[in-house]
């Protein structure tokens, strides 16, 4: 059974291309990771300030390995994260 993570970032006013860009610099080396099968983010039409993530691992320990990677240190942690109002995460397992 695989792993997916629904995180909601919502950018501070003013910082939305900013944490766009970072966000833009985490999907290839995620996507890259061999464990990760999906990392799709997606930004909000009616509100440019909030994003999407949907992400599918292997498992709970490929999802682990994603966010201790250096390139989530670097550009989740480092650039985008502190430019957010909000940041929420859900877990789930797929039913089928």
């Amino acid at each position: 059974m695989t792993y997916v993570v629904v995180a909601r970032w919502v950018a501070k006013a003013g910082n939305e291309e900013a944490v766009a860009a970072a966000i833009d610099k985490l999907v290839e080396p995620s996507r890259s990771e061999p464990e990760c099968l999906r990392y799709i983010p997606n930004r909000s039409i009616a509100d440019p300030r909030v994003f999407l993530l949907f992400e599918e691992y292997t498992d709970e320990a490929a999802y682990q390995t994603h966010a201790a990677s250096e390139h989530f240190a670097r550009y989740g942690l480092g650039e985008g994260i502190p430019l957010l109002e909000s940041r929420e995460r859900e877990f789930y397992e797929p039913l089928a």
